[in-house]
């Protein structure tokens, strides 16, 4: 009986169980203030990831504040960052927070959406490519919205390709970039939408 209603809670959206959904994120303005108040709005748990000081975060529901050692677990070389991510990052502290509470978000997600740009060497731009980084090093399903394309973009087979993704996974990770457009904000509505129907 149990697999029955598994199945059928992947495949119609309008029966999905909604409150067996996590969304993981960091509560900044922009694209993930929008992936919480969407999750908000169709009733699906949050949690956002901060710490003292982080003034960028506009959402606190959910708040789970990471304390300086758990903040460590995450901790990682600003230079290895720019070296993956083929951009310099500044030597500061507060740079060096963020990133270490971005691996608290991804790490426990097996999907992974972002509202950004791609970049010619396939890195998403800005610090949002860092949570792309953790997700594809850690074989997450990785789904980019180019806001410059206009598309939806799925990391598979060491390329992307164009993608229309749906939240499958009960945790899973938004995230992306302050400067979120129309188009990108449209890109986390419909996303919702396909994934669990009408906002009722």
């Amino acid at each position: 009986m149990q697999l029955v209603e598994d199945r059928r809670d992947s495949e119609l959206p309008g029966l999905r169980n909604r409150a067996r959904f996590t969304l993981h994120s960091g509560g900044a303005r922009g694209a993930e203030a929008a992936f919480g108040e969407m999750a908000e709005r169709y009733g699906l748990a949050e949690i956002t990831f901060s710490f003292e000081g982080h003034t960028n975060r506009v959402r606190s529901r959910g708040l789970r504040m990471l304390t300086d050692s758990e903040l460590r677990a995450g901790d990682v070389s600003l230079r290895y960052v720019s070296h993956r991510l083929k951009r310099v990052f500044p030597e500061d502290p507060q740079v060096n927070k963020v990133l270490q509470s971005i691996w608290h978000q991804i790490k426990p997600c097996q999907q992974v959406f972002v509202i950004g740009s791609i970049q010619q060497d396939g890195t998403v731009r800005g610090g949002t490519g860092w949570g792309a980084e953790l997700a594809r090093r850690w074989k997450c399903e990785l789904n980019v919205f180019d806001q410059v394309q206009s598309q939806w973009f799925k990391w598979e087979n060491q390329e992307w390709k164009p993608s229309k993704p749906v939240i499958k996974s009960p945790r899973f990770a938004g995230t992306g970039t302050k400067h979120l457009e129309s188009a990108g904000l449209k890109a986390i509505e419909d996303l919702y939408e396909r994934s669990f129907g009408s906002q009722d």
